[in-house]
């Protein structure tokens, strides 16, 4: 089973937009699932530990996690997100798929069950 990490936004000025955030990555993430890939959402490990460790101690925690998948499915807002857009930089190096829609993402799910028959 591919695992699908999900890079968009996750910081915000409030905790209400931050939920909004979240949310936005959980419902991307179910979708993930119903292609039949299993959907690595940042966002909902870490919802509650707003004020606790450095930001850049989670943002080095969530780089590693994504290093781990198969591959990376952007929020429409991604590139609002500091550390997404470090996440992409690192995918691009890593050479991982990346994509920005869930179309794309099936089409390589299914490619990807193709060639390991």
């Amino acid at each position: 089973m591919k695992v699908v990490y999900i890079a968009g936004p996750f910081r915000a000025p409030n905790a209400w937009e931050r939920e909004n955030n979240i949310r936005e990555a959980e419902t991307l993430g179910f979708e993930v699932a119903k292609l039949g890939a299993m959907p690595d959402i940042p966002h909902a490990g870490t919802r509650f530990f707003d004020g606790t460790l450095t930001p850049e101690f989670w943002l080095a925690g969530t780089l590693e996690k994504m290093r781990r998948c198969d591959a990376v499915l952007l929020t429409p807002r991604w590139r609002e997100s500091e550390g997404a857009c470090m996440e992409v930089d690192e995918a691009e190096r890593l050479e991982m798929p990346i994509f920005d829609n869930l179309d794309d993402l099936q089409e390589w799910l299914k490619s990807e069950g193709k060639s390991r028959e």
